[in-house]
């Protein structure tokens, strides 16, 4: 294999909605809002990101079904 491997399979919070979110907090505190007041938000979405390229060369065969519940697969 030639390159550096690149990871797999990826599942975490999705960023553009980080963003958004971060956005929303940014905009509360330029109206007046003491950031100490606002409340501490979870996440509520997440993403899961397959990819193929790496798959392959590791030799895995990833499931239609994994697949079809990705949010993102990279060929």
């Amino acid at each position: 294999m030639q390159g550096p491997l690149r990871h797999l399979v990826s599942y975490g919070t999705s960023r553009s909605e980080g963003y958004r979110q971060a956005g929303i907090y940014v905009g509360r505190v330029l109206k007046g809002e003491k950031p100490a007041d606002l409340p501490v938000l979870q996440p509520t979405k997440f993403e899961l990101v397959i990819n193929l390229k790496t798959a392959k060369a590791l030799g895995f065969d990833v499931p239609a079904t994994v697949l079809g519940r990705a949010d993102e697969v990279i060929e």
